[in-house]
């Protein structure tokens, strides 16, 4: 069966974890609702759908969650523009379409955003497909993004890649092995307590692993 190498983007592949934890602060400061950026960052990777709820309480979700997120999305494109890859990103990518049937970016970002990393990534001619928001009903830790990366790649097997606790989890509910990198901010021993078969440094040292990679992905 083909095997799709499914790299999520955020975090994994360009520079945006601490940005988004700056936006969301702001967003939920804006709504009376004051959280250290610590706090924040531990959840980014997971969907918006469910972070205000899970760093503010349920209260805050119910009362103006909607609100928060509109306010982070209007905050993260004020900062959009200092967003740079991660060094090996690019040639990651072109590294996994060799090794693996595809690749394909998967993110749970709003179609503009995900527009941005392409061109930022120079990676609309070397990935195979790309998922945004639209394809998704639940975000991460939830497994949808991953199947929806799936059912792009049309298969059922392959290797998920990440930088948080959320992608890994994700992968493992999906049923696909996972490894990690350490440039969204997260510790190794977390991610490997979350599941990831491996970690390593960032994209560029993942790069110079890929045998290693591969095998994983056999497994």
């Amino acid at each position: 069966m083909p095997r799709a190498a499914i790299l999520d983007v955020d975090g994994t592949l360009v520079d945006t974890n601490y940005q988004h934890a700056v936006a969301w602060q702001r967003a939920l400061h804006r709504h009376r609702y004051v959280v250290p950026a610590w706090r924040i960052h531990r959840h980014i990777g997971m969907g918006g759908d469910q972070l205000v709820a899970a760093v503010a309480g349920e209260e805050a979700e119910e009362r103006c969650g909607d609100a928060v997120r509109d306010a982070e999305d209007e905050i993260y494109r004020e900062l959009i523009e200092e967003i740079v890859p991660l060094d090996g990103a690019h040639e990651l990518i072109v590294a996994l379409g060799e090794r693996f049937d595809s690749v394909v970016l998967a993110s749970s970002a709003k179609e503009g955003e995900v527009d941005h990393y392409l061109d930022l990534l120079d990676a609309r001619e070397i990935a195979d497909a790309w998922t945004t928001s639209a394809d998704v009903e639940a975000t991460k830790p939830e497994p949808d993004l991953v199947r929806a990366a799936l059912e792009k790649a049309g298969t059922a097997e392959g290797l998920m890649i990440g930088d948080t606790t959320w992608d890994i989890k994700a992968a493992g509910r999906a049923g696909l092995p996972s490894v990690a990198v350490l440039t969204g901010g997260f510790g190794e021993a977390e991610l490997l307590d979350a599941g990831a078969a491996a970690v390593f440094e960032s994209a560029a040292d993942l790069g110079r692993n890929l045998d290693r990679l591969e095998k994983i992905g056999d497994d």
